[in-house]
């Protein structure tokens, strides 16, 4: 198995690891030799898993709560995992809370707002301290976005406006980091069988009837899974990606096309 991150100094911090697509990326990043922190909101016991998964592969791991809504907490938590693994090498945004699924005509101005400070706001947040701690690992960031910002599924404003934001602060950051040797790029998954999407389908949100149409519209004529997430984010974190920057990876099976 490759072992693109054994040689790297500090850690990788998923932020949002406890989460479907956050395990499944700190198990991966695990596997392939980097020490892990992850955060979680409010579930200390799944944060504990993740962090016990990656452990399995012989690395060290951590779980952090973080809440995203507080500078300084943010601040304290890149600072505590840098001061415990000697540095960041990586930062991985996969955090994002449960959004239904409505016609933006019915979405009121002040949840619009939140989502976007929830999303946007919250990567910023985390990004900005681990600037510092990046340019001296000449690391990267990679953000997991949404394939809903190149073909749009209506109802899905809610998700994709913020997740849209994130991928313009992707390319800004990519744009004035890359002199300091740092790389920020974007994956967007498609329709999954874990993560937001399996919510939305458990939740009612999706019919069979839409996941059917749904399905037809994948070239591959199938959704993915959490690992074929994990897989391209750590792809785009390793130095297999260093001339990639400023980048969104759909993964997605095609239905962006």
């Amino acid at each position: 198995m490759t072992q693109d991150f054994a040689g790297r100094t500090g850690a990788a911090l998923v932020v949002g690891g406890s989460g479907g697509l956050g395990h499944a990326i700190v198990r991966l990043l695990a596997s392939r030799g980097s020490h892990v922190a992850l955060t979680y909101r409010s579930d200390a016991k799944a944060g504990a898993a993740a962090a016990a998964a990656a452990r399995e592969w012989g690395v060290r791991a951590s779980a952090h709560a973080l809440d995203l809504s507080a500078d300084e907490a943010a601040a304290d938590v890149v600072a505590e995992v840098a001061g415990e693994y000697g540095g960041l090498h990586t930062l991985v945004y996969a955090a994002g809370p449960h959004v239904p699924m409505t016609h933006l005509s019915s979405v009121a101005p002040s949840t619009m707002a939140a989502q976007l400070a929830a999303d946007a706001g919250g990567f910023f947040t985390v990004v900005q301290p681990a600037l510092p701690h990046l340019r001296h690992a000449q690391g990267s960031v990679v953000a997991v976005t949404t394939a809903a910002t190149a073909r749009y599924p209506v109802r899905d404003g809610l998700s994709s406006a913020p997740k849209a934001a994130v991928e313009a602060l992707v390319r800004g950051l990519a744009a004035e980091e890359g002199r300091f040797g740092v790389r920020v790029n974007a994956v967007g998954p498609g329709m999954l069988t874990d993560g937001m999407a399996a919510r939305l389908v458990s939740s009612g949100d999706l019919s069979e009837e839409a996941l059917a149409v749904t399905r037809r519209n994948i070239p591959l004529r199938r959704f993915g899974t959490a690992t074929d997430i994990a897989e391209a984010v750590c792809f785009l974190a390793s130095d297999r990606a260093g001339f990639i920057s400023g980048q969104k990876l759909d993964v997605d099976g095609g239905w962006s096309v």
